[in-house]
Order: C-alpha cells, then structure tokens, then sequence
C-alpha cells in the first residue's frame, strides 16, 4: 500500500528546533564528532545499474551501512553519539566551563563519565550503539531487551560490557520499563524515539543519523530525485528527511517512508492523521523495524517532509536479501539484514505498481537513494533466509564502492 501525505502541516517549514537539529550545521557537527572515532571512515556507496535498468529507473545507490563504526548498523551513529554528547554536557556543568571533544578522555571529564549509566530498550541495533557509546567513555549501560530479541543480538550487546535486563512483551513495553528503571534509579535513558516531555535525547540520537545523508550527498555524481528510508518509530526516516529539506528546500527529493506491513505504525499514524499505537500482532521478519507506536518527534518532521508512506511484506524483504546477494548484470554483492533492505522493498513494490509509479513520479530518469540501514547482525537469520553465511559474501562486498 502507497498514500501520499494530506496531513494539514504537509510542506509546512520544519519547526526550529528541528531544523536545528537535523539541519546542516547540526550534520557538520556529527561529522566533527566522528573525526574523533579512531574507526571512523564515511561507508560505502554502491551503484545498482543492472537493477535501475531492470526496473526502468534511471540510477539506484545504496548507502551501506553494514560498515558502519564496526557494529554493522546505522544505529552505530546514533546512541554512541547521543552518550559522547551528555557526557561532555554533564562536564561542562561540572567544570561550568566549556569542555571540548578532544577533552573526552582527559582525567577530568573520565572522572564524570565513570559515575554515569545509561539505558534504553533495543530490538538489538541501538542498545549496542548506546553500550559502545558507554564503553568508550568509560560509564555504565543498562539495555533493556525484550522477548522478540534474539539471543545472538543480546549476545552482541553483553560483549561492550552492558548489563542486560530482559522485559516480558514488545519493543514498547521495553521503551516503558527503560524509562521507569532509569528514573528510579538515576540514570540517563537513551531512547531512539520520544513521548511528551522527552525529546531532546531522541533528537541527539537522531543528529547522528543526519551523516549518512550528507555522505551520500557528497559522493553522488547527481542529486536524488527520490529517496526511499525505512521507518520504525522513525528516528532515521525523520532525520533523512529533515536533512535534505534544510539542504535543498522546495527542490528536495520526493521522500517515501516505508513499513513493514505487519509493524506500521508509522503509515497508521500518517493515514489516520495522528499518532497510532498498534496492537502487537504476527511478527515481522523485518525484526529491527517491528514497532508499533510511533516516535511524536519523529512524525512531527515526517508530517511536514515525508511525501508518502508505504508498506511492504516480508517476502519482498527476504526477496531484497537474496537479490542484494546475487545480484544480476555488474551490480555488486550487497550483505543486508532482514531490515536493512526494507527500503530497496519498498522501491521494488512501487516500482512493479503503475499505479504507485504514477503517484510518487518514477519513471526512466529517476535517480533513486536507498539506505541499507545493517547488515547481518544476526548471521544464523542471515543464513537462514539467504541459504549463505555473510563471510560467504562480505569480501566482495566490501570491494566494489562508487568513486
């Protein structure tokens, strides 16, 4: 299913402090961030011609962020970034003097992140990026995980020194345990979407995620004309959308969110007109997006910027796996997660419909962007739904990346 945006606020200017946030500035400052991460490099951006021609497109890129800070997600970008900045912040009120990030391990600001803990619940990606943001500062991570979350995930997060706390029920009911255990305790909750009065930490998270954006930019011969993002409880889409609407204005790309069909709370949310908690209900492959309640942050940029939303099922989800693994013509290999290729679901489902085609404007000169937003980072499902293991594959993935 495809609709286009009717929300009373469609096209209107990004609130302040969203444009802030998620603008320009704000996507240089992530940059200036990630200068400071010694296993820091822009990821790949990878060029699908015989898919493009297969499909009547003009150009598809992939961002890859399978490469992403060593933890094979772009949530890499989001939690650890979102805990380098409290911690600096706490020390700036501590000290109550300006504290660089080239000061972030001076004894003086080490001393302040050793007595701070950080939570948040995870369907797996974030809570690893939120224990790595911990462990490279020095302070403690509590990740709050529910039962949907499969072992290997949790094994991934215990291994940056987090203390693991399971929650019975969904990914929202983790997000709800996190925060009162947080509370009740002190600790600073990292969570990738927001609630009423809780919106500053989100953005943060989601200020880190305005870098694939503007690495992808800097690396197109072109600029998009359409961008694919998958959603969640949309913290990236929000952030991709939000970004390139403060970089190119009126001219931006047309801009679809999409969802899995069996977790889409965000299409819901944009049908109806307002916010919508889904009952939880057969899961979805697709296991990093199976969320059923939006981000209020997230859907207030969306509102304004996204230009349509749509789902998708998991058979086309796992159909993206294996195509990205096989791929026809000189399309090179592609390592993508069950979620990761849900954007790449979403263009092949309007790309076949000509109805959806003629509703968003695709047509043999459009130049579309995805995002692979992880690899397999949960290599038995990878095996599993592939029939290869990602070291079957990764070398030559890793090889072939658009100059």
């Amino acid at each position: 299913m495809l609709i286009r945006n009717q929300h009373p606020d469609y096209r209107k200017p990004l609130e302040a402090v969203d444009a802030e946030t998620l603008g320009i500035a704000a996507a240089e400052a992530v940059e200036r961030f990630l200068s400071h991460r010694p296993n820091h490099r822009p990821t790949p951006l990878r060029s699908l011609p015989a898919l493009a021609h297969g499909l009547g497109l003009g150009t598809i890129h992939l961002k890859d962020e399978g490469y992403r800070l060593g933890l094979g997600s772009f949530k890499a970008l989001g939690g650890a970034y979102a805990v380098i900045r409290l911690v600096l912040e706490a020390a700036e009120k501590e000290l109550k003097r300006p504290v660089e990030i080239a000061e972030l391990y001076s004894p003086e600001v080490t001393r302040i992140s050793a007595a701070m803990t950080f939570g948040c619940a995870t369907d797996g990606n974030h809570g690893r990026s939120v224990a790595q943001g911990a462990q490279l500062v020095g302070a403690k991570s509590v990740i709050f995980v529910h039962g949907g979350v499969s072992d290997a995930r949790i094994a991934a997060i215990a291994r940056y020194g987090a203390e693991i706390t399971r929650v019975a029920g969904t990914y929202d009911d983790s997000v709800a345990e996190a925060a009162r255990v947080c509370d009740q305790n002190g600790w600073t909750v990292v969570s990738d979407t927001s609630w009423p009065g809780y919106e500053r930490i989100p953005g943060l998270v989601m200020q880190g995620y305005t870098a694939i954006m503007r690495e992808a930019l800097e690396k197109l011969p072109l600029p998009p004309t359409h961008v694919f993002v998958q959603s969640g409880v949309g913290g990236i889409a929000a952030a991709a959308a939000a970004y390139l609407a403060s970089r190119f204005g009126a001219a931006r790309p047309t801009f679809v969110v999409v969802d899995p069909a069996r977790a889409a709370c965000i299409f819901e949310t944009a049908r109806t007109g307002r916010p919508v908690k889904l009952h939880h209900g057969e899961p979805t492959v697709m296991a990093m997006l199976e969320c059923y309640e939006p981000s209020l942050l997230a859907w207030r940029i969306l509102s304004r910027v996204a230009d349509a939303f749509m789902t998708v099922e998991d058979e086309t989800a796992v159909e993206v796996m294996n195509r990205l693994a096989r791929p026809l013509g000189h399309d090179p290999v592609v390592v993508s997660g069950e979620s990761g290729g849900a954007g790449l679901a979403g263009l092949l489902t309007a790309a076949r419909d000509p109805g959806m085609r003629a509703a968003i404007g695709l047509d043999d000169k459009s130049r579309v962007l995805l995002v692979v937003t992880e690899g397999a980072t949960d290599p038995d499902r990878y095996r599993e739904l592939v029939g290869l293991t990602p070291a079957d594959l990764m070398s030559n993935a890793a090889s072939i990346e658009v100059k």
